[in-house]
């Protein structure tokens, strides 16, 4: 309760100063004053009074509307506290469905890891490498529909379903040790297209869209066409390939060559640097060669870490 005419601090200044009290801001506060001209009201009231009672008063008055004021008080904090604990619920139950989608999506990468022992942590570097490029180019500020803050995660995630067609491979193809024939190359050739069909039909039965599904069928699909046209299984050309499918194009080369294999000793990394910048514009986007090249160390950083897991594994 306060008055407005009083000595020093008058009672609108008061009312400014409590309105800027992280303690006393949400307290409601009435003006009694003896001021009864209606500007003098509406000033109270824009400052943020909740009433305005003309002396002089009647006790029974000002209880009332007291009464009156601090109920609807209280039935507003219990209303934002309600809401509080909705909101604590539903981020709580995004983040556990977020959960359960991100380990359904590693496990389902999984299946095609494991029939493919020489792959080892192949899932979580090339990841990690679809990160610094994704993340770099974004910062560039480069010129792609599909890169943007919110598009980047669900890019990096789609990554890890790269090779889930290879669950289709038969195993004397995809465990051979030995260079693969002519026709065996054909049967692994077709793990991209089954690993896009195998998306689209989840993506078909799915309750609603599921953004990243987006992503994954494009990596999983054309993450081994060529910039310039000499890939598979579609023989796209340049921009024709999706921008998640050009940076796995890199990410995957990258790992098979830094990785060692059960059939070759991993390459030198400058002879790795140096195959990966010999194929700008030829089997990669010169703009992710580019990216490549600002981010080599980071690259390697990222292969030592994993590669080192391997071994101790």
């Amino acid at each position: 309760l306060l008055d407005v005419v009083m000595p020093g601090m008058d009672g609108y200044a008061v009312l400014e100063a409590i309105q800027q009290h992280p303690q006393l801001a949400d307290v409601p506060v009435i003006f009694l004053s003896a001021l009864d001209g209606s500007t003098d009201e509406e000033r109270g009231l824009a400052l943020g009074a909740v009433d305005y009672i003309v002396k002089p008063i009647h006790p029974a008055v000002v209880l009332a509307r007291v009464k009156a004021h601090v109920t609807l008080k209280q039935m507003r904090d219990t209303l934002l506290g309600r809401n509080s604990v909705l909101e604590e619920e539903v981020e709580r139950r995004m983040q556990e469905n977020q959960l359960i989608q991100d380990v359904s999506i590693l496990a389902l990468a999984h299946l095609a890891e494991i029939r493919d022992s020489e792959t080892g942590n192949h899932l979580r570097r090339t990841k990690a490498y679809i990160a610094i490029l994704a993340q770099y180019l974004l910062a560039q500020g480069y010129p792609d529909a599909a890169l943007t803050p919110r598009s980047v995660p669900l890019l990096v995630k789609s990554a890890v379903l790269h090779d889930i067609g290879k669950v289709g491979i038969p195993d004397d193809i995809l465990q051979k040790r030995e260079a693969l024939d002519a026709a065996e190359w054909q049967v692994m050739r077709r793990h991209a297209e089954l690993g896009f069909e195998a998306i689209e039909l989840a993506e078909r039965e799915a309750a609603q869209p599921v953004a990243f599904l987006a992503f994954a069928k494009q990596i999983a699909r054309w993450h081994h066409e060529r910039w310039d046209g000499g890939g598979y299984p579609d023989g796209l050309k340049g921009l024709e390939i999706p921008l998640s499918a050009r940076l796995m194009a890199l990410a995957d080369v990258f790992d098979a060559l830094i990785s060692p294999r059960g059939y070759k000793a991993p390459l030198p990394a400058d002879a790795v640097r140096a195959m990966i910048l010999a194929e700008r514009g030829g089997q990669f986007d010169p703009d992710v060669v580019d990216a490549f090249e600002q981010n080599f160390d980071r690259f390697l950083d990222v292969a030592a870490r994993y590669i080192q897991a391997d071994a101790t594994a």
